[in-house]
């Protein structure tokens, strides 16, 4: 059961909506299923949403975002990951996961690199990392903010949480080489840019030194 809240007059958008758009654009991809939605509104002018989904048994593959100890997952668990990422890629929707503007604004800011001109853009999961994947299968989670992002932001999510555990990060690399294509390039740079930004607000400090040299590898 989830359970969200918020003024009747924000009750809507991405991770209002989220759960309930993924159930219908992606039925083949391996993820809690969706059993039903009640909406209701208090007197104050809270407005609540409840999502009974089905009981994922298998736990997740890091207790944080972070993840701080190396993982050894086997070939099938990595296919199957390839498998439902590529399905989320290939399904267009009108949702949006990264907008182009915070991109421009982002990357000088806080990258220190120009944001580039082109963007090759596909739809990502939005929050793709070790908690948000379980042991067996796997399963992924909280699908509340996908929609369009640069090529390759789901692996590079994955990657920049992972940077750690370096041969765990090694392994994404070598399973995902569109994060070393030209194409894949902006992925890895929009989510260190947005890291960074969160570490300046005290959200994992301890990821900065290795973002900040992962811009300067794909920068230089």
């Amino acid at each position: 059961m989830r359970l969200i809240s918020a003024p009747t007059e924000q009750a809507n958008g991405k991770l209002w909506e989220g759960t309930k758009d993924a159930a219908t654009a992606f039925p083949q991809v391996r993820k809690p299923a969706l059993y039903g939605i009640h909406d209701g509104t208090e007197r104050d002018g809270t407005a609540y949403r409840a999502e009974l989904t089905a009981c994922i048994d298998s736990p997740t593959c890091a207790p944080e975002p972070v993840l701080t100890s190396e993982l050894e997952l086997p070939e099938t668990w990595w296919k199957s990951l390839h498998t439902d990422l590529e399905t989320i890629a290939a399904t267009p929707t009108e949702r949006v996961a990264v907008r182009r503007q915070w991109i421009d604004r982002a990357l000088p800011q806080h990258a220190g690199v120009p944001a580039p001109a082109e963007i090759d853009w596909a739809t990502a999961h939005g929050d793709c990392h070790f908690a948000n994947l379980t042991v067996s299968g796997p399963t992924l989670l909280d699908f509340e903010g996908f929609g369009p992002a640069p090529v390759g932001y789901a692996p590079a999510l994955l990657y920049a949480y992972s940077l750690l555990a370096p041969q765990t990060a090694a392994r994404i690399r070598v399973e995902f080489p569109v994060l070393d294509s030209p194409a894949g390039h902006t992925a890895p740079l929009v989510v260190a840019a947005d890291l960074l930004q969160s570490a300046s607000r005290g959200d994992h400090p301890e990821l900065t030194e290795p973002l900040r040299a992962l811009v300067t590898s794909i920068a230089r």
